[in-house]
């Protein structure tokens, strides 16, 4: 098992990391690259861009759901606007704790690709 450290109160813990789901990555990432305007419609259409498959707002909205209950990524609502009919649109942050975990999760990613990678070189 992956783990971080952090400091609460002056003292040093050991975390566990959580495991995120490929969906959970690239939406942490989606989140990072779009900034303040990281709200739901923006995350899927980034995904569409990004995969070149069409990528559901319900697709988007669960994991968006499992990250803010797990403290990996913040919500609030932004400005009402006359586009959205006086309604306010909830923009996402990456926590601390959140790129903590994206980071360890890609510490392990690059371990992985590493070993294939150099699996790869001797049959080349």
């Amino acid at each position: 098992m992956i783990y971080f450290h952090f400091l609460e109160r002056n003292k040093i813990k050991k975390q566990p990391v959580k495991n995120l789901t490929r969906k959970e990555e690239i939406i942490l990432l989606s989140i990072l690259h779009l900034k303040k305007d990281a709200c739901l419609i923006s995350i899927a259409d980034h995904l569409t861009e990004v995969t070149g498959k069409k990528v559901s707002l319900t697709s988007v909205h669960v994991p968006l759901s499992r990250l803010v209950n797990s403290g990996l990524i913040d919500s609030e609502f932004g400005e009402a606007t006359a586009i959205r009919g006086g309604r306010r649109k909830k923009i996402y942050t990456v926590t601390d704790l959140g790129f903590e975990v994206l980071k360890a999760h890609k510490k392990v990613s690059d371990i992985l690709w590493k070993d294939y990678l150099d699996a790869s070189a001797l049959i080349d």
